[in-house]
């Protein structure tokens, strides 16, 4: 196990190094850091030497992202457009977004899996194609238009659930973590569905409920586990893109969290808060994947990272 974890980290550094070497090209040396700053017009050229030279836009490319990844691994993200520490933005926002999150994941594993159970056990029968409509139908709706429908009639018709969720709070934050797990539901159903119904077919199944095993415990038990392992790789790739991912979601229902942070430093051209966000959000969906592929062996202990 230790051999593979080590494995998996140092398979993870050209991959941290090529993606975020890809954005800061991106907003560094493709566009203009400075556009934005200065209002309308152009910024001074003074004002344009100093933040070259803050930031080590002066240097050579690879000596300039070499420089950036330095603070990096000192905590260090840069200052953003209104003087703030990048870092501390975004410590301040990482509660927020990872109970979002873990919410959209929470309705996805109860929902998606429970409808992709109800829907490969009763394959062919009204459950099954009643699943199958209404996951296709989810996933053919963009989710600010799913967004936008839940928050007028469960917000601002019913009252049910608050209409923003500026404060963060767990109650405030269901419905937004509904509509930003809503396609995941749906594709977790489907997977689990298709998953389940070739697992059915195996040979160990029907050799299992000759013996005289349960129908219940057969699928419970046994199927149930192998089926899950290509819905757990899902639903891990998933979450790391949740917290990522949030950005439509948390500009509708106005959430305080890394998604509305990203949006608003897009909007204002804010390079250096953008690159120290993505580059954060790389290093949490390396992390998330790998805790997936450790959990196989949980799932399925025919699985060894040996």
């Amino acid at each position: 196990m230790g051999k593979y974890v080590l494995r998996r980290l140092l398979q993870m550094v050209p991959v941290l190094i090529g993606t975020t070497f890809l954005i800061y090209v991106m907003v560094f040396a493709l566009g203009d850091p400075t556009a934005g700053r200065c209002g309308e017009r152009p910024c001074p050229a003074n004002y344009v030497a100093k933040f070259k030279a803050d930031y080590n836009l002066d240097e050579p490319l690879l000596v300039q992202y070499a420089l950036y990844m330095g603070d990096v691994l000192r905590g260090d993200l840069g200052t953003n457009f209104f003087g703030n520490s990048v870092s501390e933005e975004l410590i301040a926002r990482w509660p927020t977004t990872a109970k979002l999150a873990s919410i959209a994941l929470v309705f996805e594993v109860v929902i998606g899996v429970s409808a992709g159970v109800l829907a490969g056990i009763r394959r062919g029968r009204f459950m099954d194609h009643l699943v199958t409509v209404s996951t296709l139908f989810v996933i053919s709706i963009p989710v600010f238009v799913i967004g936008s429908v839940l928050q007028l009639v469960f917000g601002v018709r019913l009252g049910i659930f608050p209409v923003t969720a500026t404060q963060g709070t767990w109650s405030q934050l269901i419905l937004p973590g509904f509509v930003l797990g809503s396609i995941s539901i749906a594709y977790v159903s489907r997977l689990t569905r298709t998953s389940l119904v070739e697992n059915l077919r195996a040979d160990y199944v029907r050799t299992a409920k000759a013996k005289g095993l349960k129908p219940s415990r057969a699928v419970g038990v046994h199927t149930l586990r192998n089926s899950l392992i290509p819905v757990v790789t899902f639903i891990g790739a998933d979450f790391g893109g949740l917290l990522g991912g949030a950005i439509v979601t948390e500009r509708i229902f106005n959430v305080n969290g890394v998604g509305g942070f990203l949006y608003r430093s897009i909007q204002q051209k804010d390079g250096v808060s953008v690159v120290g966000t993505v580059v954060c959000l790389v290093v949490v969906y390396l992390v998330v994947n790998l805790i997936v592929d450790l959990f196989y062996g949980v799932l399925d202990p025919r699985i060894t990272h040996d």
